[in-house]
């Protein structure tokens, strides 16, 4: 979407770390490239719907969802709302993108999950937290769903498509 200037951001305000580290992130990247944008918070299944009724006076080129527990539980609902309204929309996590929505890039959630197994299994044999070593994901995903994008009229790239982890048709 080379045209897209005026992005939608939703964080939700209740989950302070993602907020804080989706807004520093997107205030220093956004002037950057050129991109407006405007946040917009939602905490729950009523606001969520409330900013999507927002879109109606004012349609944003694109939509990028913070990494949020609940967001990722309402995936079904932004998939339906941002059908609805033909809002392309990203995010970082894969399951938002099986549902309908348009395209993530983020953190493999079972290399993360087996990071987690790989620690505790280290805590539980006797080894104290201190010690071990912080890890960064070092694992990530570009998922694009080619269904939704031709029923918003997008065309991907053949380049996009060639770099993608996972498309689904």
């Amino acid at each position: 979407m080379p045209k897209a200037v005026r992005i939608a951001v939703l964080v939700n305000p209740a989950n302070a770390p993602s907020t804080e580290f989706t807004l520093r992130t997107v205030q220093e990247a956004a002037p950057a490239i050129g991109l407006q944008t405007q946040v917009l918070n939602a905490t729950t299944i009523a606001e969520i719907d409330a900013v999507f009724a927002g879109f109606a006076r004012e349609h944003p080129d694109a939509l990028f969802l913070a990494g949020d527990a609940f967001f990722l539980d309402r995936r079904v609902q932004f998939a339906t709302l941002t059908a609805r309204d033909r809002i392309p929309a990203t995010g970082n996590e894969s399951p938002f993108v099986k549902a309908g929505g348009l395209m993530s890039y983020g953190t493999d959630l079972a290399e993360t999950f087996r990071q987690v197994g790989n620690y505790t299994g280290r805590v539980l044999k006797g080894e104290k937290p201190a010690d071990l070593p912080v890890q960064q994901p070092t694992k990530f995903e570009l998922t694009i769903n080619l269904t939704t994008a031709r029923a918003i009229g997008i065309i991907v790239p053949d380049q996009l498509l060639a770099i993608a982890d996972e498309v689904i048709e």
